[in-house]
């Protein structure tokens, strides 16, 4: 249905914008076949795709009695930030409304197309679902498993190093896939790194290589909490928030004040007696209680193997350079396996050039199986 793929291009033009609501594209079409409006979901708090829509055909002067909405998720039924949808289509005379996919959200998931049915409005589920699902899995996945869609990102040689013993790491990908990356940063509700990241490459990891209406939430996994209260990443346009396991009264008075938010979750002590770690599954869980829909991961080694051993990862995005560093830090520290049916089965999703670099999206097996 070509007005469905423009409802979709619609709700992909809106992909920096609207977490935590879903990205979402509504057309609508006059019982003549004529456009008469379109739009996309706002940031929070604005409208939806639906209201966009009515507007846009009310500032062209189209009458829309009798029309059919194409819109790439079920029209929302509840009162949010805004007013239910459903609503407002039936107002607008709207005959029909053509839907990708049920919500998820339990506030919704299928109380929309039961009103808008209860008022005479003929529904169709189902044209550009697995196109609406993917543009929102972390939407799903939050509403469906009450934990985040979890990104992990690596740049790293074509032998897999991706820092040098020395612990540099700046630049081993180029210019380009530095910006496609920051492309991914932009659209996930927060970007997770770990202390050991912040102390050794001292990064910013916001989004700056790209135009975005907002930047995501920074997230520091540190236990300890060393992170230095006047590390370059605090800044006014942006929440830093960090997930840490050992209370420290000094170091937590001083992190408050650069504007930084701690949450103690801590984890079993390690062996003989260890201090504790961060309890990864709490964290993704209160992240999600955040209302972060997608969290995109640039740590080391050491934090993503713990991410991967935890079954958290849902989706890897791989940055390789042409460059053969030989000896270095690894990806992650998965290991050690004693047999190869123990290694993480991965789905490739794309293989694209970026630059001179090849960008490698893979999928844990499964992990979309909600």
């Amino acid at each position: 249905m070509p007005h469905i793929a423009t409802a979709l291009r619609l709700a992909e033009s809106a992909l920096y914008l609207t977490s935590p609501n879903p990205r979402v594209g509504c057309v609508l079409v006059s019982a003549q076949g004529q456009v008469i409006g379109q739009g996309h979901t706002q940031k929070a708090g604005g409208p939806h795709a639906e209201i966009m829509a009515l507007r846009d055909a009310q500032a062209q002067g189209h009458r829309t009695q009798g029309a059919t909405a194409y819109v790439t998720l079920e029209p929302c039924a509840h009162q949010g930030r805004t007013g239910p949808c459903c609503d407002a289509l039936v107002e607008a005379g709207i005959a029909v409304v053509i839907a990708s996919l049920q919500d998820p959200n339990p506030r919704v998931a299928g109380q929309g197309f039961a009103r808008l049915r209860a008022a005479g409005v003929t529904v169709q589920v189902g044209p550009g679902a697995a196109e609406s699902r993917e543009l929102n899995i972390g939407f799903f996945k939050r509403m469906q498993r009450a934990k985040p869609w979890i990104r992990l990102k690596i740049a790293g040689s074509l032998d897999g190093v991706t820092a040098l013993d020395n612990g540099k790491s700046q630049w081993i990908t180029g210019a380009q896939a530095r910006t496609d990356g920051h492309a991914w940063r932009a659209r996930a509700c927060a970007v997770l790194t770990g202390v050991g990241t912040v102390l050794q490459d001292k990064p910013l990891l916001d989004v700056r290589q790209v135009a975005t209406p907002r930047q995501p939430m920074l997230v520091i996994v540190d236990s300890a909490l060393q992170t230095p209260p006047d590390a370059a990443l605090f800044g006014p346009v942006r929440k830093v928030l960090i997930y840490a396991a050992q209370p420290h009264a000094e170091r937590e008075a001083a992190l408050h004040a650069a504007g930084a938010e701690i949450v103690y979750l801590p984890g079993p002590s390690g062996a003989e007696g260890e201090p504790s770690k961060v309890d990864l599954h709490a964290m993704a869980q209160d992240l999600a209680r955040r209302e972060c829909n997608e969290v995109h991961i640039e740590a080391g080694h050491k934090l993503n193997g713990s991410l991967l051993r935890a079954g958290l990862v849902d989706e890897m995005l791989i940055y390789l350079a042409p460059l053969w560093l030989g000896q270095g830090a690894g990806m992650s520290n998965l290991g050690p396996l004693t047999e190869l049916a123990q290694g993480l089965a991965l789905d490739f999703l794309s293989l694209q050039r970026i630059g001179s670099d090849l960008r490698i999206l893979a999928r844990v097996r499964g992990s979309a199986d909600f």
